[in-house]
């Protein structure tokens, strides 16, 4: 009878852990209250940690379990492709928490650092809300249930998965659409870091400086001392350091200053021949280490920024709400909704990581069962990585925020001025508040550094100069500078190569011999196409008035969504074919939101009245200036220039959004015949064959 009441009634350790589930959901529901509530009030930063620490573990540990095993049914004992296909050069198992820092290096761009930073023109609530929800019910599971198909189907890439799954028509429009998604995408990568240079030699220097330490470490690693890669990561890193003080030096020195002072077209050009010669150059060389050094630096600094917010704990100082939600913004033009949901992108949901996670990732997984980790795991950590971004430019004073972010050609050149237009928002600055700051960073001046980097390089600056020491603010602001140009640069090279094995693979079809990977004069065409590519959005962004942000960031925004209602497609369409179309609303309500969301926005970003907002707006605009003789002399040679770019701009949009929904047409096409019986394509599942391979490290 006492066993059998014993066997009833719950253990101590199932009421511990349900007391502690309690305890986590009702410290992350306070904490997002406390966000959301607070109306003229202070607000501290710390909230804003608890938060997303709370919800992100309840979102791993009940929602992805729900997902692994109800509606993706891991399977531990099922070979993997890095076991069956093992080549020791693509396919290659590995331990699962290599495989989740080279995932995570990977996905990891300027999304959840510039997207959460340009959004706080709304306010700090409406980015973080959608930063928390958003990742935790579409972003992680995205990235989770494209590395699980992949991994199914012998690591195959997402337009092969959507040739495969919805049929020549689907796999074609997605081939070309991803194609044109990676173009965008890589553009404003580069503008972003262009901003952050333009005429500071300390930033310019320190940057330049990562491209030969990579070259040392590709070296050191491989050459001078194999397999040493504690050392060669001591190296880099001591390196690293020492190309930040050094910047400092070089920046004093008026004979040496002028050899990294440049503008912002100069500096593209710059980065043009870097994004070609990351491309042709060994991967050992310079791509890998370069991935490697920027693993360590940026889980270390966006840790070490976590624990300088909780000991700091500092007052977020941008409101709740802007007055700018009615589409009025200095940053950029366009409404809360639906602006807000594209300007973030990485940082809630972005359809570049469905590249990795059906590219690298799978063919290095020993185990199934880390999908789970490693897919909704490095998703929550770039997560973590927005809300660090969202308070870093929320505890400037708003004034000062608008003053570095807004363009001259919304606020006026001259800084007297760009502070009297800001002032009168109800948001105060002084020249002399704006020389001050800039003396302190070491800069000669922080006004119109559109681009986000800039701002949010202040925003860590201040709160780690108030953490570990003060004194060192120009040092920490160029240490936050480099930090964020590794964060990018990592994302253009490994993207201008990703650009072109897509193009060798779709030229390939014409020319066999384009198609080859390791035939040089298709590396040297296909790169310089790619390269070209993107190098031409870049340039035209370097010379825009408005600061090219105001228009490409929104266009990336809306594209990189895109390209996820595209994996989400994929991904709804499998589930259906697999016998479990009633667990599809877990991708099919992401899907359906994207898809308003970016529907919405490009429908604005083509047709809108507003200048400021429609591409063709703003392209008659100026139109009607050139020919009325209103445009400024040195404005009347670029005025034909940027009404053809307006044009391009939004005919690619149109085809992004025609891409997106012929794919959602062929999901429903597909899905219905599924459903109703009919002939459809069949699934590409590879046979279940048992695991061989014998672990040799301690699975938890």
């Amino acid at each position: 009878m006492n066993q059998k009441k014993n066997r009833g009634a719950p253990s101590a350790r199932v009421i511990w852990q349900a007391c502690l589930w309690l305890g986590v959901s009702i410290l992350g529901a306070s904490a997002v209250g406390a966000i959301a509530l607070h109306r003229g009030e202070a607000i501290n930063g710390l909230w804003f940690i608890v938060a997303a620490l709370c919800i992100y573990a309840l979102g791993y540990r009940f929602y992805s379990a729900f997902i692994a095993a109800q509606v993706l049914a891991l399977d531990g004992t099922r070979t993997t492709p890095a076991e069956r296909l093992n080549d020791g050069r693509d396919f290659v198992p590995t331990h699962k928490w290599i495989v989740f820092g080279h995932h995570f290096a990977a996905i990891a761009g300027p999304g959840p650092l510039i997207g959460p930073t340009l959004a706080a023109q709304f306010g700090y609530l409406p980015g973080t809300l959608w930063i928390l929800v958003g990742a935790v019910l579409g972003g992680c599971v995205q990235d989770f249930v494209i590395l699980f198909f992949s991994t199914r189907r012998d690591g195959r890439s997402l337009g092969q998965m959507a040739r495969d799954e919805l049929g020549a028509v689907g796999g074609a429009v997605a081939l070309v659409g991803v194609m044109a998604i990676m173009i965008i995408l890589i553009a404003v990568l580069g503008l972003v870091v262009v901003n952050a240079m333009k005429h500071s030699p300390w930033a310019t220097s320190t940057v330049a400086a990562t491209i030969p330490i990579a070259l040392v470490m590709g070296a050191y690693m491989r050459g001078i001392r194999p397999g040493r890669v504690l050392e060669g990561t001591c190296l880099g890193v001591i390196l690293l350091l020492l190309a930040v003080l050094g910047g400092g030096w070089i920046d004093a020195q008026p004979w040496l200053r002028a050899w990294f002072d440049y503008d912002a077209p100069s500096l593209a050009l710059m980065v043009i021949a870097y994004g070609f010669a990351a491309s042709v150059l060994p991967v050992w060389l310079l791509l890998a280490p370069r991935d490697y050094l920027s693993t360590f630096m940026k889980i270390g600094t966006i840790a070490a920024l976590a624990v300088a917010i909780v000991v700091l704990q500092p007052e977020v100082k941008m409101p709740a709400l802007t007055q700018f939600i009615d589409g009025t913004g200095p940053i950029f033009g366009g409404k809360l909704f639906p602006f807000v949901f594209i300007t973030i992108a990485c940082g809630a949901i972005s359809g570049f990581h469905s590249l990795v996670a059906s590219g690298t990732t799978p063919k290095l997984l020993t185990n199934e069962r880390d999908v789970r980790f490693i897919g909704y795991g490095a998703m929550m950590m770039e997560s973590f990585v927005g809300i660090m971004a969202m308070v870093a430019a929320t505890v400037l004073e708003p004034g000062v925020y608008f003053a570095i972010n807004s363009p001259a050609g919304v606020v006026g050149a001259e800084a007297a001025e760009a502070v009297a237009k800001i002032t009168s928002w109800g948001f105060p600055v002084t020249v002399e508040q704006m020389q001050s700051l800039a003396a302190s960073m070491g800069e000669a001046t922080l006004f119109a550094r559109t681009g986000g980097a800039p701002s949010l390089a202040v925003g860590m600056a201040s709160i780690f100069s108030s953490t570990f020491g003060g004194g060192f603010l120009a040092v920490w602001y160029h240490f936050a500078i480099m930090f964020e140009a590794l964060f990018i640069l990592t994302t253009l090279d490994a993207g201008t190569r990703c650009a072109r094995f897509m193009l060798q693979d779709l030229l390939g079809n014409l020319i066999p011999a384009l198609g080859r990977t390791s035939w040089y004069p298709s590396v040297w065409l296909t790169s310089a196409l790619v390269v070209g590519g993107w190098g031409y959005f870049l340039y035209i962004g370097t010379i825009d008035p408005l600061g090219g942000i105001n228009s490409l960031w929104p266009l990336f925004g809306i594209s990189n969504q895109m390209l996820a209602a595209i994996a989400l497609c994929v991904a709804t369409t499998i589930l259906v074919k697999s016998g479990r179309a009633r667990y599809a609303w877990v991708t099919a309500l992401p899907l359906t939101w994207l898809v308003i969301v970016t529907s919405t926005a490009a429908w604005e970003k083509v047709f809108s009245p507003e200048p400021r907002v429609g591409f063709l707006a703003h392209a008659r605009e100026l139109g009607e200036q050139l020919s009325r003789g209103l445009l400024a002399s040195d404005k009347v040679g670029q005025a034909p220039q940027l009404i053809f770019n307006d044009q391009l701009d939004a005919a690619l949009t149109v085809l992004f959004l025609v891409t997106t929904w012929v794919l959602v047409i062929e999901t429903l096409r597909v899905c219905h015949a599924v459903l109703t019986g009919r002939r459809h394509p069949p699934l590409t599942e590879t046979p279940h064959l048992p695991r061989r391979v014998v672990e040799d490290w301690v699975r938890d």
